[in-house]
């Protein structure tokens, strides 16, 4: 019997920089996709472009959204830790790790959504930590206000269980085995402290994106293609 995508929504429609508003069906966010899953249809699907944050060893060979011409991307977020990097004890410091240690990779997420023609979707294993992070990112940058984008990440609990549920039919992976409780909850603190650290930055979440190297106008033209 086919399922909906777990934790699947659109971020468009939040209010952002000068009165904008996100468009709609141009960023998905959800767990990770099956082949044969359903989608409410106000979503656009399949999406042109399809942005996967798992590291390689919770692949299972070809993406199932690969036949749909979809492009597929990956983005590994937590395979980018430098030697000698103390593993994360709770969702504070892994997301902490994540701005961290894959700087470049967000960036590089930052500059694919930029260029993007049509919907993107941004998807890890449950849809809520590493995509949270990306998607927080990108939404503070066409500066959705700060309480609309905790709101998004809190929303991922309200699909916890089917998260859990696909996180079981894949399960039988290390890295499953290992991980704390904690880690499967959706605490308002860990995606604070991520936005307490990018607006403390000089220049706040833009400042943030520059010094890690971001060129001339990339935010600019994020705003360009994501803002109505």
């Amino acid at each position: 019997m086919p399922h909906y995508v777990p934790n699947l929504r659109d971020i468009g429609g939040m209010p952002a920089v000068d009165g904008a508003v996100v468009k709609r069906n141009k960023v998905l966010r959800s767990a990770m996709p099956a082949l044969g899953d359903r989608v409410p249809e106000m979503i656009l699907w399949p999406p042109a472009l399809v942005i996967d944050l798992r590291s390689p060893a919770e692949s299972e060979g070809t993406h199932p959204l690969d036949s749909r011409a979809a492009r597929i991307i990956n983005l590994p977020l937590l395979s980018a830790l430098r030697p000698g990097a103390a593993p994360a004890e709770d969702l504070i410091g892994l997301y902490r790790v994540m701005v961290d240690f894959a700087d470049l990779r967000l960036l590089e997420l930052v500059r694919e959504v930029s260029n993007a023609t049509g919907p993107t979707l941004i998807h890890c294993a449950a849809g809520k930590d590493r995509t949270g992070v990306s998607v927080a990112l990108l939404l503070r940058l066409v500066g959705v206000p700060r309480e609309d984008v905790v709101d998004d990440y809190l929303a991922s609990a309200d699909a916890l269980d089917a998260i859990l549920a696909r996180l079981q039919k894949i399960a039988g992976r290390e890295h499953r085995e290992t991980l704390p409780k904690a880690f499967l909850e959706v605490p308002v603190e860990a995606i604070v402290s991520v936005l307490d650290y990018w607006d403390s930055h000089d220049g706040g979440t833009e400042g943030w994106l520059d010094a890690v190297g971001a060129e001339a106008g990339l935010t600019e033209r994020l705003r360009s293609t994501l803002l109505a």
